[in-house]
């Protein structure tokens, strides 16, 4: 996205946030979205046919079931395009930077904690807790390193002091 700057008169170019997937989870969420783009658009469009055919549409429960589920698919096309045009594969460094990608150990709020600061996506099937890089404990840690200590906002209005133990690569 471009926009420019009247008081500098420059052009400034803005990236949406990029996702970070491991070469498992992006070669997963593909799959997906070819099976739901492919044959998944041929079964809804052959269940809204048939339905369709058995009459009047006021009526017809499967017609309107096999239209929102259409939706829903739809919807999840739209999502996994979004998710995997805006995508960057591969391991994150282990400097100890807190970014996304990496499984982070720390103190919050007095509790030690260890999750993923990245997407859903990411963990797959594994039962790691999986925070955003923009919720608010995500972009208060992100960037940061072993040994900072640093506060946030919590959704409640309280604030909360993280202190960061650890950070490493994710590897699923």
């Amino acid at each position: 996205m471009r926009r420019s700057d009247a008081r500098r008169g420059a052009i400034v170019t803005e990236s949406p946030a990029r996702t970070w997937l491991t070469q498992e989870a992006y070669d997963r969420l593909q799959a997906e979205l070819d099976q739901l783009k492919g044959p998944g658009r041929t079964e809804i469009a052959e269940k809204i046919a048939s339905a369709r055919d058995e009459g009047d549409l006021k009526e017809n429960g499967g017609y309107h079931a096999a239209r929102e589920e259409q939706a829903k698919i739809e919807a999840r096309i739209r999502e996994l395009t979004e998710k995997l045009r805006n995508v960057q594969i591969g391991t994150p460094a282990d400097d100890g930077v807190v970014e996304a990608g990496m499984v982070v150990k720390a103190v919050v709020g007095g509790d030690e904690m260890e999750f993923l600061l990245g997407s859903r996506e990411i963990a797959g099937t594994t039962s790691i807790d999986v925070y955003s890089p923009t919720s608010p404990l995500g972009a208060a840690i992100s960037g940061r390193v072993i040994g900072d200590k640093v506060t946030y906002a919590a959704p409640n209005g309280n604030e909360i002091e993280v202190e960061i133990l650890a950070a490493k690569p994710f590897v699923a």
